[in-house]
């Protein structure tokens, strides 16, 4: 992989150098004499045509991407405000093709139409206030909408009334692994730094704190339906990204503080995977796997195991050498699920007493098998 890089590298070089060349050879026009840098007709009329090229090519390749890869984007928001979110990116989507095609079209005319022609001089002027006005009044316009829609929409995700029943996250991101710490019955998460980190309390939880001791520390993260998630995010190491793409949710990690985000799931894990176009999805992937499995056994490999879908917390930050292996499942789960699940949970206290009491026991049972010993010893000395 790295040979191929360097390839590239000097491959890119080498035609950066060439256009320069070429740079350098126009800026050499007036100095000719013989004119054999003076393009003809014939030279232009090619150039325009192949702008109008350029121009179906760029269309081919869109439509071509959109019908190839189209269906991989992400489908239906799995979290309340998602639906906000994709209105959001579909408004900008369609601003951004009409201003592109529109955009485009012109550029490639205007350089076919008033390509270069013997006798033919270009019309110079300085400026034109109409134009300037116009084409910097329509874009603010256009902006203002946007950010005026983006700050609602992220006003109404992250409001989060005092009142309101919301279950408390802690996200904690290491490199390169999650950790989540669920607040308990008291629905408040207990004091945390990263000086108390030891043993298994490995997320620095201030085992001190009255608020911690019902706190729960667990690899898989399950969350109720129908109620808003409060996540409050940190990181021990370096900045992660905190990324839930079918909640529509996304949040730096970064060193030293606390970041937050909020969100309401709308479908239980069973349920999403029960909509139909992730029913199809999930076939098509298997189908792929299926195919890979029969070539991996065929060469004495074992094959891929088959593929369910879970909601999953991504790290988007390129964090380190295993960056792409930095995830967590996140099961979402109906209340009454939910419910059972935290019963099931053993907290963080009972597990650092736990964990404490053995080395406790053995440290006493070492003072003790010593003082037998010495007691051994003495009484030797006293018979000798």
């Amino acid at each position: 992989m790295t040979s191929l890089l360097v390839i590239i590298v000097l491959f890119l070089l080498a035609v950066a150098l060439w256009q320069l060349t070429k740079i350098f050879d126009l800026t050499q026009v007036g100095s000719d004499t013989d004119g054999s840098q003076v393009a003809s007709d014939k030279d232009n009329n090619v150039q325009g045509y192949l702008m109008f090229g350029f121009l179906a090519f760029i269309y081919i390749i869109t439509i071509y991407g959109l019908y190839t890869w189209g269906p991989l984007v992400l489908h239906t928001p799995a979290s309340a405000h998602g639906a906000q979110v994709d209105n959001l990116m579909n408004i900008t989507w369609i601003l951004i093709f009409i201003v592109q095609a529109f955009t485009q079209v012109l550029l490639y005319y205007f350089t076919f139409k008033y390509r270069g022609k013997k006798g033919q001089k270009a019309l110079y002027f300085t400026d034109s206030n109409k134009l300037e006005a116009v084409w910097s009044f329509i874009p603010a316009v256009i902006l203002a909408g946007l950010i005026l829609y983006g700050l609602y929409a992220w006003t109404d995700i992250m409001f989060i009334d005092d009142d309101e029943d919301t279950v408390v996250v802690e996200i904690y991101a290491q490199q390169f692994y999650w950790t989540a710490r669920v607040a308990g019955e008291d629905n408040v998460l207990g004091k945390a730094n990263v000086r108390y980190i030891q043993g298994i309390n490995t997320v620095g939880v201030d085992m001190s704190d009255p608020y911690a001791q019902d706190d729960i520390v667990v690899k898989e993260l399950h969350i109720p339906k129908g109620k808003k998630i409060h996540f409050k995010m940190r990181s021990q190491d370096v900045l992660h990204s905190a990324y839930m793409p079918y909640f529509r949710a996304q949040m730096n990690c970064v060193p030293g503080m606390v970041t937050e985000f909020a969100f309401e799931p709308i479908y239980t894990t069973a349920e999403y995977r029960q909509l139909p176009y992730m029913i199809a999805k999930v076939a098509n992937i298997n189908s792929i796997r299926s195919k890979k499995s029969f070539h991996l056994v065929a060469k004495g490999e074992a094959g891929l195991d088959p593929y369910a879908f879970d909601y999953l917390l991504l790290c988007n930050k390129i964090c380190g050498a295993s960056h792409y292996n930095m995830q967590m499942k996140i099961i979402v789960d109906t209340p009454e699920d939910y419910k059972k699940w935290c019963s099931e949970q053993v907290k963080l206290a009972q597990q650092v007493s736990e964990a404490n009491a053995p080395e406790s026991a053995g440290d006493k049972s070492s003072t003790d098998s010593l003082k037998s010993k010495d007691t051994m010893a003495v009484s030797k000395m006293a018979m000798n």
